[in-house]
């Protein structure tokens, strides 16, 4: 069930339990910042005036902001191989977990829903897929695989032949997800077919979900909408990115020293990109139907990433100078959901209240406070990094009174 609780232990607790869970700052602070990128790249003063780096690509191709979604699915790997050793270690079965992370992907999909409906609840034009919907089923996916995997209780732990069952599933799943892609001859239009409007995801989106249901902005000229990024198909090659998480967590869960994880990972994630990048000609890379490509690319880009935080945080503990960065990181990260859910609200709240007829307030802070003395792209960029700072402050709140949105 869902419920909103005081934490069992932060990361600047001023009591120390008798038993205390690993927590690692950096598992906090990047789930934080991925959290703080998605709210900035969505919220921008018009989708008219942004820095390429904070746009998604049209269709092949990527930018950093193609990056921010499959590193949350990373991290939620990497924090539930921590999640189920702590809660195993307090004698929790592996049929407990699955009944608590099945529960909590009908709870994420429940509210992925709700604010899809939010403002309006007009369930005719509502959009079924979601963020927090393919989030949910990777979790589920991921997480249920992951505890068929672990020790029964009195077994020996085969941490190898885990990770190794793992990394075969991974394999199976991007080349599979290729196979499928390529030689799958989609009803009407063949095989091979990598557009919007011809692929195998945009058609069995548009015939379970039909149309009114799908993203709105997910057009094909001439046909209106015609594919969802977040569709049915998508989900189980995502759960890719989820399993090489689960699989740096392993790593981190080892004895070996800090220097050689982070080694380990950071050429992980090099291969992996390189590979991604490599293979772009047989197989572009597109976020909007999750290529192979691009799964290898983005798992890449997050082992990198991960590896740099846990170098800075946890193995050489720098954290003066980076509190600017930490401290953000931290509030978000600890209560990732809620983060998400407020910024949401406080988006679709925005476009549909209105200061005078005719105009939004977000049109209105926009063209009042920024774009007086601001050029339309650094106006468009401080409107939605005047967003990020309100939820900040609002999460803010929750992460000083010790509140945590827990599923």
């Amino acid at each position: 069930m869902a419920s909103i609780t005081a934490p069992e232990h932060l990361i600047h607790s001023a009591s120390t339990p008798t038993i205390k869970p690993m927590r690692l700052l950096s598992l906090d602070v990047f789930r934080g910042l991925t959290i703080a990128a998605m709210i900035l790249v969505t919220d921008p003063g018009t989708y008219s005036a942004v820095y390429w780096p904070l746009r998604h690509a049209e269709w092949n191709g990527w930018t950093p902001t193609d990056m921010i979604a499959p590193s949350f699915l990373f991290i939620i790997g990497v924090a539930l191989t921590f999640s189920f050793a702590n809660r195993m270690a307090r004698g929790e079965t592996r049929g407990r977990l699955a009944r608590h992370l099945l529960q909590r992907t009908a709870l994420l999909i429940s509210i992925g829903l709700f604010l899809n409906a939010f403002p309006s609840f007009d369930l005719h034009t509502l959009r079924f897929p979601g963020i927090l919907q393919r989030i949910a089923v990777n979790c589920a996916l991921g997480g249920l695989l992951y505890l068929a995997l672990l020790p029964r209780a009195g077994e020996k732990d085969r941490r190898p032949r885990r990770v190794w069952m793992i990394v075969v599933v991974i394999a199976v799943l991007i080349a599979g997800y290729w196979l499928t892609l390529r030689y799958f001859p989609v009803p009407g239009f063949g095989p091979n077919r990598l557009d919007t409007l011809g692929n195998l995801g945009a058609y069995i989106d548009r015939a379970v979900f039909t149309m009114r249901h799908m993203w709105a902005y997910g057009t094909t000229p001439g046909y209106g909408v015609t594919y969802d990024p977040d569709g049915l198909l998508l989900t189980l090659p995502s759960t890719a990115n989820l399993l090489v998480g689960l699989l740096a967590g392993e790593l981190l869960r080892t004895k070996l020293s800090g220097l050689r994880k982070v080694l380990i990972l950071a050429a992980a994630g090099v291969v992996l990109f390189v590979a991604g990048r490599a293979l772009d000609p047989l197989m572009p890379i597109n976020k909007k139907i999750y290529t192979s490509t691009y799964i290898l690319l983005s798992a890449g880009f997050s082992l990198m990433a991960f590896a740099a935080s846990y170098w800075v945080l946890d193995v050489r503990r720098w954290r003066l100078w980076t509190r600017p960065l930490t401290v953000p990181g931290v509030i978000f990260g600890t209560n990732a959901i809620l983060a998400f859910a407020i910024s949401t609200v406080i988006t679709s709240l925005a476009d549909v209240i209105h200061v005078q007829p005719g105009e939004s307030l977000h049109h209105w802070l926009h063209e009042t406070l920024f774009l007086p003395w601001l050029g339309p792209v650094d106006a468009s960029l401080a409107y939605a990094l005047m967003i990020v700072g309100v939820n900040l402050a609002i999460v803010g709140v929750f992460y000083r009174r010790q509140i945590f949105l827990r599923l």
